[in-house]
């Protein structure tokens, strides 16, 4: 993760490896976007190189141009922002660029800036394309960018420093997330991710409590919906609790996150093909896990409990079956459908303990469900809610944050298909909907009441394909930046 700094020096002044500036879209190709700061010899000299090459401005155009004159930096990086400036625009080409620029060392951001609204976006753009995950057996990579210099032209007072600091605070997160989602299954289990929980704590300023219920206490406690997924696999269950407790918090902010570090359907088992990406099956609970960091390492007014509700759904002898009836934290039964539905299970036991400390809301966040991807697609998340204008400030949350959501509904005609002949209620119904009947089996979890929403991540938490703007090859953080932004709405 590199280090972020604000200057207000002139770009062509500072020496670096490469001053990024940014292109748009114009009538006959790229033009140079205004705010570059860069004297007119050099822009003349771009504009020149860009028309010769053909170059468009558009989004995902980077090129790289050595020995610019009027510049003290090796090269001038110009990165398409495409029609408008937008705060996605800014993000997406600024972490193009500096993915561009991996092998470099040092890295000026001179985007077109007008508001602090702009540079937090640039910056935060920056600060998630500088991600490398490190093979395993192998060192840290040394070759991403190490520091990168944020260019302002709104001066550099507290707003200014504390939007850049944020970005980087949050980068760190997302980077952490990112980690966790792309380390092997047999390298992260539940008890190696409470591990992780408890390292990543201990190494931050910020006072971060962390205990953990192992299978014992979950199987004592009648934790009975995590106990079933978890109970097929050598490695137990944990439900790992993560605590950031400000002194005179303004509110109390309950998160819960899907920690299935390995699905294999359990008996209800996957095509393999289907089960090539199921180490992401913990992206929730690690976006959890990380957004309690950042409002910690943040100091955000607000208490924040992140419950992290992990298990690894595998066959064997004493796996879980279809038709068994389980008996959940609040004394309710379930009847086991599909055990490839395992995720609502975990985190109706995370929801119960979470609803036990009564926070003014709970908001879990999980891979939960293909229908999420059939809706919506692989980038945009679904958040459903039990209250609409709650369920709205989590949408805007996620487009602050630069991570699209969309309003979904629980419509009560569908919570039929949810009965059971043997118990309380079946924890899946048919095909149709499956995304909102998922949602609707977790609000009854929930104490009316109590504002709560649900944000199915399926699709964009994980990414098959190349790099596409914010989003690395594989893991993406997805969920951090949501949740940090919306726990700062009630600091």
């Amino acid at each position: 993760m590199p280090t972020l700094t604000v200057t207000t020096r002139t770009p062509a002044d500072i020496a670096a490896d490469s001053v990024v500036v940014a292109s748009i879209e114009g009538k006959d190709g790229a033009l140079l976007a205004p705010g570059h700061g860069l004297p007119s010899t050099a822009a003349v000299h771009l504009e020149a190189m860009l028309a010769d090459l053909d170059a468009k401005g558009s989004a995902g155009e980077v090129g790289r141009f050595a020995s610019v004159p009027g510049v003290k930096a090796r090269s001038v990086t110009v990165t398409g922002l495409g029609k408008e400036v937008t705060g996605e625009a800014l993000r997406a080409a600024a972490a193009d660029a500096v993915r561009a620029l991996r092998s470099k060392k040092h890295v000026v951001l001179a985007l077109p800036t007008a508001d602090l609204t702009a540079l937090a976006a640039a910056a935060d753009g920056a600060a998630g394309g500088g991600y490398c995950f490190a093979k395993i057996g192998a060192k840290a990579d040394t070759t991403a960018v190490q520091k990168i210099t944020v260019v302002s032209t709104l001066g550099a007072g507290k707003g200014v420093k504390d939007a850049v600091a944020r970005a980087e605070v949050i980068g760190r997160a997302r980077d952490w997330t990112r980690d966790l989602v792309n380390t092997p299954p047999n390298v992260l289990y539940p008890a190696s991710f409470e591990a992780a929980a408890k390292d990543r704590a201990k190494a931050s300023p910020a006072k971060v409590t962390v205990t953990s219920l192992d299978e014992k206490a979950l199987a004592k406690g009648g934790f009975g919906g995590i106990v079933g997924v978890g109970q097929g696999s050598a490695n137990p269950p944990r439900i790992v609790t993560m605590s950031w407790k400000p002194a005179k918090a303004k509110a109390s902010i309950a998160l819960v996150g899907k920690g299935i570090t390995f699905d294999s359907g359990g008996l209800c088992i996957k095509p393999s093909a289907g089960m090539l990406t199921m180490k992401s099956d913990m992206a929730g609970a690690a976006a959890v896990a990380a957004a309690v960091m950042a409002a910690a390492e943040l100091d955000l007014p607000v208490a924040v409990t992140g419950y992290l509700c992990l298990a690894e759904n595998m066959p064997s002898g004493t796996a879980q079956r279809p038709s068994d009836v389980v008996t959940m934290r609040n004394r309710s039964t379930v009847e086991i459908i599909d055990t490839d539905a395992e995720g609502r299970m975990v985190l109706g036991d995370g929801l119960c303990l979470a609803a036990e400390k009564k926070p003014d809301a709970i908001i879990d966040i999980a891979t939960l469900t293909g229908a999420q991807m059939v809706a919506l697609g692989n980038l945009v998340a679904g958040v459903m809610a039990n209250d609409d204008s709650f369920r709205d400030r989590v949408v805007l949350a996620g487009a602050t944050a630069g991570e699209p959501s969309w309003p979904m509904p629980l419509p009560e005609s569908l919570r039929k298909g949810l009965e059971s002949q043997t118990a309380d209620i079946a924890h899946k119904a048919d095909r149709w909907g499956g995304m909102l009947t998922a949602g609707l089996f977790l609000s009854t979890f929930v104490p009316e009441g109590t504002p709560w929403a649900h944000i199915d991540i399926a699709g964009p938490s994980f990414n098959e394909g190349g790099p596409l703007g914010m989003a690395p090859k594989g893991g993406t953080g997805y969920g951090v930046a949501s949740l940090v932004a919306l726990i700062e709405q009630y600091a």
